[in-house]
């Protein structure tokens, strides 16, 4: 079931294109109440990717949890800097979950986020700014924000020397200030009531320096905030739950691309707004030219790609436990 978060007069986001930002929901059908979790993939801010989205709410839900997967704003012609938008949506996801909580079976004081990359940074920073957004809407004024846990899946957390640039780009721009570049570098915001966290990261990651998970672990244990901290030593940025649907490219659907979709169908038509004529020729480039998959990874025999799935198995195995190990932790601080 799809929700959206704003009603039309409360969003404003001139690069959204029509688009809304909004949850799906992967809700038991029982009567059990139980814990929650909103995914938050992950896209550098430009984009809300998929192998972060379905594929790891169906694995919580499998676990017993009633999911979420959030679709917020972000803009991949980087021509309108987000600022606080994508922090306003989950905001808003948060406290509607919470809210209806009886309505979708979950305990209000359960509420756990499950971040990815720049979605890890988008979680990290409600984390330590819930409750500071202007909330205009009545029937929200008094729903807190505060999730309750976080898990932060190489996350991006510093805006200094060792973020993801790209990222902290689209959010803030070309020339954000020192004020804003402090706002958005979540292990300097770290509270002592900022919720406990689960961080994980590889060695090898080649896109978010792995510092950035130490710096958020060692950012938590100053301020006595329960966490737990795993580096694998081997993968690549971006291996979700590095399981077998997952090495497959079986995702589940792909409804996070919504807002992607309807930038690509502007590009088409030439009727983008504000975006330099440097970076249309860029994205046309990027989806008209060199979007398509390689003809020979097209053509692979079912033999060989099995082989390179049995192998990603075995590499990441360590990687994969990530979430059983997430659960185990949600338990712990539960009790």
């Amino acid at each position: 079931m799809r929700v959206d978060l704003w009603d039309n007069e409360e969003y404003s986001y001139r690069a959204a294109y029509g688009f809304m930002p909004n949850i799906r929901s992967y809700i038991h059908d029982d009567d059990i109440m139980r814990n929650c979790i909103l995914v938050v993939p992950g896209g550098g801010y430009c984009m809300v990717v998929s192998p972060e989205a379905e594929i790891v709410a169906k694995r919580f839900y499998d676990e017993g949890f009633n999911c979420f997967v959030l679709t917020y704003t972000t803009d991949i012609t980087t021509s309108i800097p987000l600022k606080k938008q994508p922090m306003k949506d989950i905001s808003r996801a948060i406290k509607h979950i919470r809210k209806n909580s009886k309505k979708y079976k979950i305990f209000s004081n359960r509420i756990f986020l499950c971040g990815f990359s720049a979605g890890a940074h988008l979680c990290g920073t409600i984390c330590t700014h819930f409750n500071e957004l202007e909330e205009k809407n009545e029937q929200y004024k008094n729903v807190s924000d505060r999730p309750d846990g976080a898990i932060l899946s190489y996350p991006v957390i510093t805006t200094g020397e060792k973020t993801h640039k790209s990222s902290v780009y689209a959010l803030l721009g070309n020339n954000p200030s020192s004020e804003e570049l402090e706002y958005f570098s979540v292990d300097k915001n770290v509270k002592i009531d900022t919720p406990p966290c689960f961080l994980w990261h590889t060695v090898e990651d080649d896109l978010v320096p792995v510092e950035n998970s130490y710096f958020m672990a060692m950012a938590l244990k100053n301020k006595n905030i329960p966490y737990a901290h795993y580096v694998f030593p081997n993968g690549n940025h971006g291996l979700s739950i590095a399981s077998e649907e997952f090495f497959k490219g079986e995702f589940g659907e792909e409804y996070t691309f919504e807002q992607l979709e309807r930038v690509i169908e502007n590009l088409k038509n030439n009727t983008l707004i504000d975006v330099s004529e440097a970076r249309v020729k860029e994205l046309k480039e990027q989806f008209f030219v060199n979007n398509d998959q390689s003809k020979n990874e097209k053509e692979k025999n079912s033999q060989e790609k099995k082989l390179e799935i049995e192998k990603a198995l075995d590499m990441y195995a360590d990687v994969s436990s990530w979430p059983s190990l997430a659960i185990k932790w949600i338990n712990k601080i539960n009790n």
